[in-house]
Formats: structure tokens, C-alpha cells, sequence
């Protein structure tokens, strides 16, 4: 087969391009995952999409893709009986610490399970995965071992080549042709519990402004459970110098009563972070916080009771 039409339809330019209907986009993409289109295919349909840009509809379909060559994982969740908080990690540390781990950790204290996934390296970034190898914390490789993590109390984290290696083939395109592609945002958007009968939400976040109007759009489509905000450096945890906006969806509507505002003002004092964002020092940074030695960075506190007090509605 071949998605040269599809490719048409999306490759005329910023203002030519047609947008795929949902169920286009869910062939398109299944195809690539099944490995029936060539290279050269999928990285026209990669650059296409770069300059059009992705319609709710063409996102639905994609994430539909990608949830059906994932590996299944509910049943640890139905075993675990708690509810699920699934945190995207693609971005990575590149000033900043990456604490991703650490609000998985706090998360799991309020009695919520955590599943964070994304990829083990990044050539640019340190990743969620790095931090999680120097903590000694779980990887895990299916139900059974998330279950398992989850029963010693803490986050656990799977690879995507794992959770959906197609996927992940198409996330290392990046590294060919020097531009992300629509992959990127499928995955911040792939929640493996969204159609199991165990309350999850998920966290999605994003980095640009006018990506917080789509992502709205999509979630209201898709009827979502989630918490939308702007991410530390793309990762799905609160700056912990400052407060971000908090918007809770529940069946897709935002939820106002359960959203924060952002902190406004003058900051008064700043949280002692970690001097450098490598892997040993982040790990130590957020030890000391598991210890009780630091304080958990007021931000992350806020974000973790906002999850749970979505979760119990």
C-alpha cells in the first residue's frame, strides 16, 4: 500500500494543505506502524505535517494508531485497584532540573498510582528515564512489572520503544531529518488506561502558547480526563520557581472549580534546587526531598493536589 494520496492532501503548504479526516489519519498512521510505506514516505509525511500543522481530527486518529499498537497495561491497574496518573516525559532537562520524577514520587504519597513514558535518551537532554536509573526506581517492561512497582510504592517508568515501539521508530526520525513530527505530540497525548475501567487522568503539557488553544480543542473532542499546562521545558511537571495555570478537564469540559490559577507577582524567595540538571545531582536533589531533608517545592505540591482532587471527582 501507500499513503502518497494522504500525502497530497497535507503536502501543499501552510495554506494549500487539506486536513485529514479522523479516520484518514488512523490508516495513514497505521500503516507507517505496520511497516507497509517507505522512508521516503514517511519522511515526506513527517516535513508535510511539520509545515501544515495538526487538526484535532487528524490527532484523533493518530492517537487511535498509537493506542492500538501499544501493549496492553490495564490489567495491572484493574489488579492495583487505585487511580492513574500517566505523565508524558519527552523533553528532557536542558537548564532546568527535570523533576518529572519526583512529582510521580509525590504523587504515589497521596495514594495514586504513576506510570511516566518516554524515551530512555535524548542526544541533547537529560531525561526522566536517566534520573530514574541513578534514583534505582523501576523500569518496567508490562503489566505484570508495573503492578510490581507499583506495590513497592512508587512510579514506575516504561520506554516507549517499549509501550509502542512503532511509535518510537517514528519519534528517532527527528534525529534524520533535524525536526520533530507529529509522533511528538501523539505521545505526550497517549494515555494506556484512557479506555480501562480504572479512573486515570493524564497530564498534558505544552511549551508554545498557541499549542494550549489545539490541545483544548482535542481534549474537549476526545472527552478527556486531564490536566493541561505550560511544562517545565516540555516535561510534564510545574516550574518549581513559579506556579504554571492548572486547567482540569473531566469528560472533555474544564472544569473551573478544580483548575488554579497561575502565581501572579513578584517572587519573594525561590526553592534551593539542584546546581546542575545532570542525572546524579538530580537524583540526590530529589532523595533529599523522599528523605524529608527538603521541602517538596511548593509548585509540585499545588500540581499534586490539584491531580488528586481531580481524580476523586
Amino acid at each position: 500500500m501507500s499513503i502518497a494520496g494522504y500525502i497530497k492532501e497535507i503536502g501543499r503548504g501552510k495554506d494549500g494543505a487539506r486536513p485529514l479526516a479522523a479516520d484518514q489519519a488512523h490508516d495513514l498512521l497505521n500503516q507507517i506502524f505496520s511497516g507497509q510505506v517507505t522512508d521516503l514516505e514517511i519522511g515526506a509525511f513527517c516535513l508535510a505535517m511539520r509545515i501544515k500543522g495538526e487538526t484535532v481530527g487528524e490527532l484523533e486518529g493518530f492517537v487511535r494508531a498509537a493506542s492500538e499498537h501499544s501493549i496492553p497495561l490495564a490489567d495491572a491497574a484493574t489488579a492495583f485497584q487505585r487511580p492513574v496518573v500517566v505523565l508524558p516525559s519527552y523533553n528532557g532537562a536542558r537548564k532546568l532540573p527535570n523533576l518529572t520524577a519526583l512529582l510521580g514520587w509525590a504523587l504515589t504519597q497521596r495514594g495514586v498510582a504513576v506510570l511516566i513514558h518516554g524515551p530512555l535518551r535524548d542526544k541533547t537532554r537529560v531525561t526522566t528515564a536517566e534520573i530514574f536509573d541513578a534514583l534505582g526506581w523501576p523500569h518496567v517492561a508490562d503489566a505484570v512489572g508495573l503492578q510490581a512497582a507499583w506495590q513497592q510504592g512508587l512510579p514506575a517508568f516504561i520506554d516507549i520503544a517499549t509501550l509502542c515501539r512503532p511509535l518510537a521508530k517514528l519519534l528517532d526520525v527527528r534525529w534524520t531529518v533535524g525536526l520533530r513530527n507529529p509522533g511528538h505530540t501523539v505521545a505526550k497525548l497517549l494515555n494506556p488506561f484512557a479506555q480501562a475501567d480504572v479512573p486515570s487522568i493524564q497530564v498534558v503539557n505544552h511549551t508554545h502558547p498557541e499549542y494550549a488553544h489545539s490541545l483544548t480543542e482535542y481534549l474537549a473532542h476526545t472527552r478527556s480526563q486531564a490536566l493541561l499546562m505550560r511544562g517545565t521545558e516540555g516535561e510534564p511537571v510545574a516550574d518549581p520557581r513559579r506556579q504554571p495555570r492548572f486547567d482540569v478537564f473531566t469528560q472533555g469540559s474544564k472544569n473551573a472549580e478544580l483548575s488554579r490559577a497561575p502565581q501572579e507577582g513578584v517572587l519573594t524567595s525561590l526553592p534551593e534546587l539542584p546546581a546542575t540538571i545532570d542525572p546524579e545531582a538530580t537524583a540526590r536533589y530529589i532523595s533529599e526531598v523522599v528523605s524529608g531533608q527538603r521541602p517538596l517545592p511548593e509548585a509540585i505540591a499545588t500540581q499534586v493536589d490539584c491531580l488528586v482532587q481531580a481524580l476523586r471527582a
